[in-house]
């Protein structure tokens, strides 16, 4: 089997993609290697996919219409796990056209590459945040998202609606995952994890908003990669009971359907933070800010569709994936800083 993982540079591409590579299947991975944050860690993740030699990489953007094409014409790929984006909340209120060049018109493009090429199974990144302004706990996959809080949550919603036009006209099976909250080892910079962690080992402030009063469903990589995979090997069918009088949003009369991935445990910001002090073995001092535009104050995911799906169960507590966190954190920033000074030691 050959599956197209886009976005294979980022944080969860590269964790699937390595996943899919040790269980023997072809992959090719595409990313833009864009500067939203350091080069340098996305390339010392493709580092870790390259050794494979069931793995290709190609450097492109999805919203290169030409090359996208030329490449599902010619990859011969069975499935695509699409989750390339321009990711972050906050970012989308200051480059607000980086999302829809990427996450709208990239992910047409890739969803005309896949049902010209009779592409069996695509899996794509929902989020979490396309549950805006609802309060109800937990989101459930039924609950309405007309309310988007950003211009992020609304291109995921978008892509959700894009999804579901293709599975209707042109009957190709699609799977959208909202995901909540993903930490674990080759994380991205601009998560909370990373941003407390290294402030606390420098000794600086570390912002939290809300004054503390949030509550998130943080999930572990390995959770989020166990899902993945097994969703991607079950394809969707038409619900034979859809009711069009009164429609179940998370699924269709055709092959589409949604699930939340999570942890189905919510925890409170604070606690994250004791977490990661006790694991770095330092306090860290707080700085206590109001909330930010677009976020939202807590998010818990409802999971049983996707238990009742695939068998997915999150098996991490947060101390044991914050631990494994932090070690990984401080092992691969102390390896580079090391490098870094290695190379100005040599240089004239």
């Amino acid at each position: 089997m050959k599956i197209l993982v886009t976005g294979v540079a980022g944080f969860i591409g590269m964790h699937v993609g390595r996943r899919l590579l040790e269980q023997g299947v072809e992959v090719v991975g595409i990313d833009n290697l864009n500067d939203y944050y350091d080069v340098r860690l996305k390339e010392d993740r493709l580092k870790q996919l390259t050794p494979f030699p069931n793995f290709r990489f190609v450097k492109l953007d999805m919203a290169d219409r030409v090359r996208i094409e030329d490449l599902f014409g010619h990859a011969g790929l069975q499935r695509v796990v699409n989750l390339a984006a321009q990711a972050g909340v906050r970012y989308s209120l200051k480059n607000p056209h980086a999302y829809i060049n990427s996450n709208i018109v990239g992910f047409l493009n890739v969803l005309e590459g896949c049902r010209n090429n009779g592409v069996e199974h695509l899996v794509y990144a929902s989020s979490s945040s396309v549950y805006g302004a609802n309060i109800r706990m937990p989101f459930s996959v039924r609950d309405n998202v007309d309310h988007p809080i950003s211009l992020y949550a609304a291109t995921k919603k978008s892509n959700e609606l894009m999804a579901h036009t293709y599975s209707h006209l042109y009957a190709l099976p699609t799977t959208g995952l909202r995901f909540f909250t993903v930490y674990g080892p080759w994380g991205r910079p601009d998560m909370s994890p990373s941003l407390f962690t290294k402030a606390i080992l420098e000794g600086r402030p570390i912002d939290v908003f809300n004054h503390g009063k949030m509550q998130r469903d943080f999930t572990y990589i390995d959770d989020i990669v166990e899902g993945v995979v097994r969703v991607l090997h079950r394809i969707p069918m038409p619900n034979p009971s859809f009711d069009r009088s009164a429609p179940d949003a998370a699924s269709s009369d055709a092959p589409y359907r949604l699930y939340n991935i999570g942890n189905d445990t919510p925890v409170e910001l604070m606690t994250l933070i004791e977490t990661i002090e006790n694991a770095v073995g330092k306090k860290a001092v707080r700085n206590m800010l109001p909330m930010q535009a677009g976020d939202v104050v807590a998010t818990h995911a409802d999971i049983e569709d996707l238990r009742q799906a695939v068998g997915f169960v999150p098996h991490t507590p947060l101390k044991e994936g914050v631990e494994k966190f932090v070690a990984w954190f401080k092992a691969y920033y102390d390896a580079a800083r090391s490098q870094r000074e290695v190379a100005k030691g040599m240089s004239p």
